[in-house]
């Protein structure tokens, strides 16, 4: 039992590989049918499934977590294997949602066969800068127990990994908004930013049950809770920005000493 934890955080990078495969994979390709017949297959659904285990990985980052503070099993190797799995599913994964995504735009221009493959380089930002993150919340992990400094890189991989969800249903059309490049860009520069901001973002399982630090985590799931029948799977990035702005405005009680 001791070794569940790192068996889950391993499943959580076997997971993120298996979304860039399928990721990939997302990209027009020649199919022969049975009459001997070509036909272009859009790979959309890759993506799809890209997005799927991603979120299995999220599940998994978060289940490790549980198992190790259940099992009070703590060790170094588990810290850096969790940091080195969450570079590639939130990291790595998200990034080739992104290039797809830029790509895609760039080829819906009229001058997409000019359209050089740096113009889609940005989109690796958002792993570099997870890495960034993550080694950041390694040296100064005693300084975020109860609430994180920078935005966790596991919600930008959710984040990101909703998007071609978004793109799939194209809830109130919100898929075609989507498919701007100059869009894309910024929501690249605000998420690489966020990262490495000093901004304090509160973690989802408060650091007491009292409303005065639970009310952020309780608005959180009142607003995903009601936008899922309205909106259904564009409620996750409606959470993720509900999540930042509470983070802004939210600011941890401080615990009053008193000497006697």
């Amino acid at each position: 039992m001791k070794h569940l934890p790192n068996l889950l955080t391993l499943t959580n990078l076997f997971c993120g590989c298996i979304a860039i495969a399928f990721i990939l994979n997302s990209q027009p390709f020649l199919a022969n049918f049975n009459s001997g017949e070509q036909y272009w297959v859009i790979g959309t659904e890759q993506m799809w499934w890209g997005s799927v285990f991603i979120g299995i990985a999220a599940l998994c980052d978060l289940l490790d977590g549980f198992a190790a503070r259940a099992l009070r099993v703590y060790s170094p190797i588990g810290k850096d294997l969790d940091s080195l799995a969450d570079v590639v599913s939130f990291g790595v994964a998200p990034s080739m949602i992104l290039f797809k995504m830029l790509w895609g735009a760039w080829m819906r221009q009229p001058n997409a066969m000019d359209v050089d493959m740096l113009a889609m380089a940005p989109a690796f930002l958002v792993a570099c800068f997870a890495a960034l993150r993550l080694a950041k919340f390694n040296v100064s992990v005693t300084d975020q127990q109860h609430s994180f400094r920078g935005l966790p890189v596991p919600a930008v991989g959710i984040f990101v990994a909703s998007l071609p969800l978004v793109n799939w249903y194209d809830t109130m059309h919100l898929g075609e908004k989507l498919q701007g490049r100059w869009t894309i860009y910024l929501l690249i520069i605000i998420l690489c930013w966020l990262m490495v901001s000093n901004i304090r973002f509160f973690k989802l399982m408060p650091h007491k049950w009292t409303m005065r630090y639970v009310w952020p985590q309780l608005i959180l799931v009142i607003v995903t809770l009601a936008a899922i029948p309205l909106i259904q799977v564009a409620a996750v990035p409606l959470a993720f920005i509900v999540y930042v702005l509470l983070s802004l405005v939210y600011k941890e009680p401080q615990t009053v000493i008193i000497n006697s």
